[in-house]
């Protein structure tokens, strides 16, 4: 079994990306693709959060409810909420009901506001150079970097929850702080500029 697959429309894509039909459109518009902004990278933060334990695509299924529940991730808005909307979101069966997660991510949005250059400044501090070539197999792919280390770290010292460095290296991946696409894959690569 190889790493990357040609699908039936021809093109060639990191395998996980062909699996189904959601993960092909993820791959092919948006893993891996800069990100900016402090809501867009909030929401991929807590969706990240959210994830982890579970399927990537029970959370990719769920994204359109989680959207709905929490006010499109809009900062300000989740970081005003309190027991109600505590109480609405665990009630909510669209959303990945765990109370520690919904907590998380309330005291999260509350730390993204308190951070002075805000969270898209924050997390892209981390990223790191990008590589001269594409990883030639999912075995050159870490779980784990030291930026993504050094990520995890420096958020939870800012009270963000949730957030270790695995969960921190996917949300890189995710955002296009990094550029794990396989050689080959017909997605194309970023440009350097926008990289870091």
């Amino acid at each position: 079994m190889t790493d990357l697959v040609t699908g039936d429309d021809g093109l060639a894509r990191c395998r996980w990306g062909a699996s189904t039909p959601d993960y092909a459109v993820y791959h092919d518009e948006e893993w891996g693709r800069p990100l900016h902004g402090d809501d867009a990278l909030y929401e991929r933060l807590t969706l990240e959060a959210f994830q982890s334990g579970l399927s990537w695509l029970t959370i990719l299924r769920k994204r359109p409810a989680f959207r709905l529940a929490f006010d499109g991730f809009h900062l300000e808005t989740v970081a005003g909420y309190g027991d109600a909307e505590v109480a609405r979101l665990m009630a909510d069966a669209g959303i990945v009901r765990n109370r520690a997660k919904i907590d998380a991510a309330i005291a999260n949005a509350r730390a993204a506001l308190d951070l002075p250059d805000g969270l898209a400044a924050l997390l892209w501090s981390f990223a790191p150079a990008a590589r001269a070539a594409r990883p030639r197999s999912f075995a050159e792919v870490p779980a784990i970097t030291a930026e993504s280390t050094a990520m995890a770290k420096a958020l939870r010292k800012r009270g963000f929850r949730f957030v270790g460095p695995t969960t921190a290296y996917a949300l890189m991946q995710a955002t296009g702080m990094v550029d794990d696409h396989l050689d080959g894959c017909h997605v194309k690569r970023p440009p350097a500029a926008v990289m870091g």
